[in-house]
């Protein structure tokens, strides 16, 4: 900050849950308890009274608004262009527990606290207390530290075991910490729990912050014996060019839509069979595109409902009745819709068409509030045409091989059979090949960890070597999507569906 005026600017756009985080990832720094802290202000003065923060010194305030996610405060003060080399002050420990609280939702908390009557008074139980202040109590009465998380895991396998993965990610960092004696516990947790943040930055052209911390990690050791610097720095040209080739860092760098729920959500199946229109033929083999939904989505811990022949108003009415719900307590939103088509809309059994943007439009940010900031994935097996795609020899080269707030229409994912122009196909005894490649991938690649975008590409790889033997046609599924994290399904303890070959 290079005029002391931007300190009141930073404290006046922050809220005051803002200023409340803050003062909870500085506790080990004020050497007090954070709720004393009344404003912004006054946290900026007592930071600057230990000589932490000034003008002249911003970074602990850069790093401060990185974790909590403030990036615009960030690029409209420059402080991205001041940072320089310094080391961190915020304990590994105490951004654990900040992510944590950041990940769970008001029903989540309000089972912790009964989880919690046994150990804590119930005056610091009440219905207005937070995650933070919860977890500041918690350590107050030593049932959580550093290195006990013990009671902390097992309220969240009961309540939201998703979050688990943090803690043991934390816990094996500080055992692998003990065995190496290497590096330092708090290079190691800093790097995993901040590194997102760095990508997030390092396309911008005016940030440097890639740059600043990774000497981060290397100047928090300056005042250290040469052997360990010289260890840290090895061992950090060894292991980026490692973990970047596995796309490790990518991945944390996109982020992750939380999937903590008890159930995912609602997956919502249209499946158009009989048609009134002389102009479309009935849709043989949709059965068991409906059956082979049904199956996976449950196995993935959705509530599926079905809804069978619907004429065009009735489709709409169907959507809009779903996104009038409160999904609060939902992941996410999957809705398969399965019928005839033509370019941007799909047909209701009476033959009129419905736009495709009609059928997402009630569950936009606008109109369905409680699905604001989740995934809402639509699946559309209709054809977008009437031509078909002809096969394409191929020739080759060598052997084959934010802010703080967000656009209402964000969070969406389209996953469509085929491009717009073309037809999609469909076997009377098997299904649709775009369905039951959806269906089969979903069920081999859930288990091993992988995205839904990754898996509609191997969907595309799968479905374009697909040929129909008449005139050799094929075809091309094709997902849009305006998310903004990955969605990776948890792995269900339930064995997998046995799906049709």
């Amino acid at each position: 900050c290079e005029d002391k005026k931007e300190l009141p600017y930073v404290g006046k756009a922050l809220s005051k849950d803002e200023v409340k985080a803050l003062s909870f990832l500085c506790t080990d720094i004020l050497n007090r308890n954070p709720t004393c802290v009344e404003s912004a202000g006054d946290l900026f003065s007592r930071l600057g009274d230990k000589d932490h923060l000034s003008a002249e010194r911003p970074y602990l305030l850069t790093e401060l608004l990185i974790i909590i996610q403030r990036t615009r405060l960030i690029r409209d003060l420059g402080l991205s262009d001041r940072a320089s080399e310094t080391r961190s002050l915020i304990s590994p420990y105490r951004t654990l527990l900040y992510n944590l609280s950041e990940e769970i939702n008001d029903a989540e908390l309000k089972d912790v606290k009964f989880l919690l009557n046994n150990y804590l008074p119930r005056r610091k139980l009440d219905e207005n207390v937070s995650t933070l202040e919860l977890f500041l109590e918690m350590e107050h009465m030593e049932l959580i530290s550093d290195n006990n998380l013990n009671l902390l895991e097992t309220i969240f396998q009961s309540v939201c075991p998703m979050l688990n993965v943090k803690i043991s990610q934390f816990k094996a960092l500080q055992e692998e910490d003990d065995d190496a004696g290497t590096v330092h516990l708090s290079t190691c947790i800093y790097f995993i729990f901040h590194f997102h943040l760095i990508w997030m930055f390092a396309s911008h052209p005016v940030c440097k912050l890639q740059h600043y911390w990774f000497t981060c990690l290397i100047s928090n050791y300056s005042n250290s014996d040469q052997s360990c610097s010289s260890r840290i720095i090895s061992t950090e040209v060894e292991i980026v060019p490692c973990v970047t080739r596995q796309g490790t860092f990518f991945d944390i760098a996109l982020g992750i839509y939380p999937m903590t729920a008890a159930k995912r959500g609602i997956c919502l199946i249209v499946n158009n069979y009989n048609f009134n229109s002389d102009s479309h033929q009935k849709r043989e083999g949709t059965i068991l595109d409906e059956e082979c939904l049904d199956k996976v989505f449950a196995w993935l811990g959705f509530v599926v409902e079905i809804k069978r022949d619907c004429k065009s108003e009735e489709m709409l009415s169907v959507l809009r009745e779903l996104g009038s719900r409160n999904h609060s307590l939902m992941d996410c939103l999957v809705c398969c819709i399965l019928s005839h088509g033509k370019e941007g809309c799909v047909f209701g059994v009476d033959g009129n068409h419905v736009p495709i943007k009609e059928l997402t439009k009630p569950f936009n940010g606008l109109n369905c509030t409680s699905l604001a900031d989740k995934p809402k994935l639509f699946f559309i097996q209709a054809c977008q045409g009437t031509i078909e795609q002809k096969a394409v020899n191929i020739c080759t080269d060598g052997p084959a091989r934010s802010d703080d707030s967000i656009p209402s229409d964000a969070d969406f994912l389209l996953g469509m059979a085929t491009v717009p122009s073309f037809v999609s196909f469909r076997d009377i005894k098997k299904g649709t090949w775009y369905i039951q490649s959806l269906c089969q991938n979903l069920v081999q690649m859930v288990p091993m960890g992988s995205d839904l975008v990754s898996i509609l590409t191997k969907v595309n790889a799968d479905v374009s070597q697909m040929t129909k033997s008449v005139g050799v046609r094929k075809q091309m599924p094709q997902p849009a999507f305006s998310l903004r994290k990955k969605v990776v399904f948890p792995i269900p303890e339930a064995p997998p569906p046995s799906l049709p070959h």
